[in-house]
């Protein structure tokens, strides 16, 4: 049987590679091994990191709501679920984008939230703790 050396086709394979590892740090971007392992750390990551951006977006959009519905009295989880009550179904993103760019508009959001909020029970007085023995 004829020995096989995979001329072509292992010198494509490295090259794809080192294509992609192109501006990595000394070796990473230029010797095939080092480049190898480098390459698949950040394929790694890059999977990794998209799952991440998500994440990263709404907890942003989670504290621009939060600010701005803090400066219209409410708090967010009451105004989150003021605007559940009330039938509209805005997502985080929309909120987030309506809080910076167009407060009134927001405003009125809240305006319309605060509606379904329950109100503050007054604060009872607080009763007389409980002793059980006798302090002296």
């Amino acid at each position: 049987m004829p020995r096989v050396k995979r001329g072509t086709k292992r010198r494509a394979r490295r090259k794809k590679l080192l294509k992609h590892a192109k501006g990595f740090f000394l070796t990473k971007g230029k010797l095939y091994r080092s480049a190898k392992e480098a390459v698949n750390r950040s394929l790694r990551y890059t999977y990794r990191d998209r799952r991440v951006r998500k994440r990263d977006y709404r907890a942003l959009w989670i504290q621009r709501i939060g600010a701005a519905a803090r400066n219209n009295g409410l708090t967010y989880s009451q105004l989150i679920h003021g605007l559940k009550a009330s039938g509209i179904e805005l997502d985080r993103k929309v909120l987030a984008e309506l809080a910076v760019k167009d407060a009134e508009g927001f405003a009125t959001l809240v305006a319309s939230a605060k509606v379904h909020v329950p109100k503050p029970a007054a604060h009872a007085a607080k009763p007389a703790p409980v002793r059980h023995h006798e302090e002296g």
